[in-house]
Formats: C-alpha cells, sequence, structure tokens
C-alpha cells in the first residue's frame, strides 16, 4: 500500500467511526439528550435555523429520537441539509 493512502484510510476511519458514534449517542435514551444539546449548532449550521432546531428537538425527545434516527439509517435525512437543498432545485 503507498504511504498516502494508509494516511487517508486512516483518516476516512477516523471519521466514519466519529459519525457513527454521533448517530450512536443520539440514539441512547437520556445520553442521547445530552449529546443533542452537545451538537445542537452543529445541526443548524447545516440545516438552516428552523431545520435544525426542529432536527435537534425530535433528536433529544427518548424514544422519538430512536425511532427518528432508526428510520434516517435505512431512508436518509428527514429534514435535508442546506447544501442538498439547493442541488435538488
Amino acid at each position: 500500500m503507498a504511504p498516502g493512502r494508509k494516511g487517508i484510510l486512516k483518516r476516512t476511519l477516523r471519521a466514519g467511526s466519529w459519525i457513527g458514534l454521533r448517530r450512536f449517542g443520539r440514539m441512547l435514551p437520556f445520553g442521547g439528550t445530552f449529546v443533542v444539546v452537545v451538537l445542537v449548532v452543529d445541526d443548524v449550521r447545516r440545516k438552516g435555523l428552523v431545520g435544525g432546531v426542529v432536527n435537534s428537538a425530535i433528536d433529544a425527545v427518548p424514544f422519538v429520537g430512536i425511532i427518528k434516527n432508526g428510520t434516517e439509517i435505512v431512508f436518509g435525512d428527514l429534514i435535508p441539509d442546506k447544501n442538498s437543498r439547493k442541488k435538488l432545485k
């Protein structure tokens, strides 16, 4: 394996594990609420003010957040990011 590819693979795995950890943390019943509060700024930045607040509020409700994240794993985001909405138009 080329020396540069090993670094890219390592960074990709690290980023992917962080995304998975965030999603898993949101799915935990009450620990997920803490994770959502910490990550609300990121949601607002990606989805806009209204979309980010609504997404974070749904994630913060213990068992509703589990159902929402389970459906998002299968079908994709229920509330799309700002950038993906611009591409659809």
